[in-house]
């Protein structure tokens, strides 16, 4: 507690929500698909075709609006806890861009900032690229501010709690509370070499501590193992459970992580399965993967197999998951100013460490500096 009996954020005074960003009207689709694909060679009438998705909800993502109504409740969280912090919302592909919000924050006076990311995981798309983005805003805008990227978060209980309650409302949507459901939990699918390369290399005496390689699928799996559990905890009941992927893109001869959501229904399908929750766990609001890719595929495929499915809610602005960004930053505060906070965790893995490993998560197209790492 700082003087005043108020919870301490010394010494951050800026708080920088960061995401992915989207489109907003139809005609930003194929510019914000060609600020996401950059650099990868793919023909514009590819990235038109996969504008598609998007021109079906009226040319606009949610997740902007989503990030903007997680903003308003975290500051309503922050005040009603007595911290004084302002929040700043920058994004990787769309506007507010990250490195216009950069400069914004340096005209405003911020000196350090917690950042926190839109993404649970760790691999090259989900964390480093992030923290790749973060260099390279820093080195736009003279005399920015520091950045510190908050850890990762898929174990901790304001994410878990919020996706067990998810689950347990879904099952109670089907006939006879679900009792024969399987509970299909699902996430963005990436290359099996970026999978594999997660993490950071345990044989290097400097990563003690750091997530360990194959932390991809590792983080996943221990998400839905404590989710499945307390699921069975709450109803009684124990489900079957699976992991499954989403949102391929890339070459086909490239080998992504699998089974599908679609494939896998079909498994469940001719195996005589009958009751299915989706949960998606590998996201932390409804946006474009969710309510394309589940909502709108993976649910017409249910239907077409005569599987009787239900999507559970994703984390979105429960109180819980807002919660949860305060704790990291006091977590993290603490931490800086040489205190041993509590790093909550649940699950089969420790609370991981507030910098990355060395060479954790490399970028697949060859090295690129990042910050918020032990090799930054």
């Amino acid at each position: 507690m700082n003087p005043a009996g108020h919870p301490d954020v010394k010494p951050y005074d800026a708080l920088l929500v960061l995401s992915f960003g989207g489109p907003e009207k139809p005609e930003d689709v194929v510019p914000f698909l060609e600020n996401v694909t950059r650099g990868r060679g793919i023909p514009r009438e590819r990235l038109e075709q996969v504008g598609e998705h998007y021109f079906l909800f009226g040319g606009k993502s949610p997740i902007n609006d989503q990030n903007r109504a997680l903003i308003a409740a975290l500051e309503k969280d922050l005040a009603d806890n007595g911290i004084d912090l302002p929040v700043y919302f920058g994004n990787r592909n769309w506007d507010p861009y990250l490195a216009d919000t950069v400069a914004r924050m340096k005209a405003d006076g911020i000196q350090r900032a917690a950042v926190f990311a839109t993404s649970a995981y760790s691999s090259w798309s989900s964390c480093r690229q992030y923290r790749e983005n973060l260099w390279d805003a820093v080195e736009q805008v003279e005399g920015a501010p520091r950045l510190d990227k908050l850890r990762q978060y898929y174990n901790h209980p304001g994410f878990i709690e919020p996706a067990v309650d998810a689950c347990v409302a879904a099952l109670e949507q089907l006939p006879d509370h679900g009792d024969a459901a399987r509970l299909v939990f699902v996430t963005h699918s990436i290359p099996t070499a970026m999978a594999e390369t997660s993490g950071a290399p345990e044989d290097d005496p400097a990563n003690v501590g750091a997530q360990p390689r194959d932390a991809y699928v590792k983080q996943h799996r221990s998400a839905v193992d404590e989710v499945a559990s307390r699921v069975r905890a709450r109803t009684g009941r124990a489900h079957r459970h699976d992991l499954v992927y989403c949102s391929r893109s890339g070459a086909p001869s490239t080998p992504w992580l699998e089974p599908d959501v679609n494939d896998h229904l079909e498994e469940l399908a001719r195996d005589g399965g009958t009751q299915v929750v989706l949960a998606p766990i590998g996201f932390v609001s409804d946006h474009m993967e969710v309510i394309y890719d589940l909502d709108t595929e993976a649910m017409a495929t249910a239907e077409r197999l005569g599987l009787q499915a239900v999507r559970a809610a994703t984390a979105g602005t429960d109180p819980r998951f807002v919660a949860m960004i305060r704790d990291l930053v006091l977590e993290r505060a603490a931490a800086e100013r040489g205190e041993s906070p509590e790093r909550r965790a649940v699950g089969s893995m420790p609370a991981g460490p507030d910098l990355c490993g060395v060479g954790c998560c490399p970028n697949p197209r060859g090295p690129r500096p990042a910050l918020c790492g032990r090799d930054s």
